[in-house]
């Protein structure tokens, strides 16, 4: 499955969440619906998936944790924010870079129109 492929699907998953939740609960009830969701469409998924950050050829001793990673292939990054802000775009892009994976999904559930909340972030590896 190609990661556009894959995202059809987590989009689909995304609206089937936000249409039953609705928007302002945690980041925590969206990613647990969300996961559940997106195994009950067939979906390879772990959670809170710890990666290794490299620097200087070493690896470091922290705690790096995505939210949601789909196939091995596609991140997910969980907001529930009044604003989404530029940081956290950048901070998707440098997950994807850190953790070798070409597309990302950035996602705020707290808003009024889902639809406008959902943002693809592709690292050009």
């Amino acid at each position: 499955m190609t990661e556009n492929e894959i995202s059809y699907k987590i989009r689909g998953a995304i609206f089937k969440v936000y249409n039953q939740l609705g928007p302002g609960l945690l980041e925590s009830i969206y990613e647990a619906a969300l996961c559940y969701q997106l195994r009950k469409d067939g979906l390879k998924v772990r959670n809170q998936v710890r990666v290794d950050v490299m620097y200087d050829g070493i690896t470091l001793p922290v705690e790096y944790r995505i939210d949601i990673l789909v196939e091995n292939k596609v991140i997910i990054e969980l907001k529930s924010v009044e604003i989404l802000l530029k940081v956290h775009h950048k901070q998707l892009l440098t997950y994807l870079k850190v953790a070798d994976k070409k597309l990302g999904i950035l996602v705020n559930f707290n808003t009024d129109n889902i639809a406008d909340e959902i943002y693809r972030k592709v690292n050009n590896l």
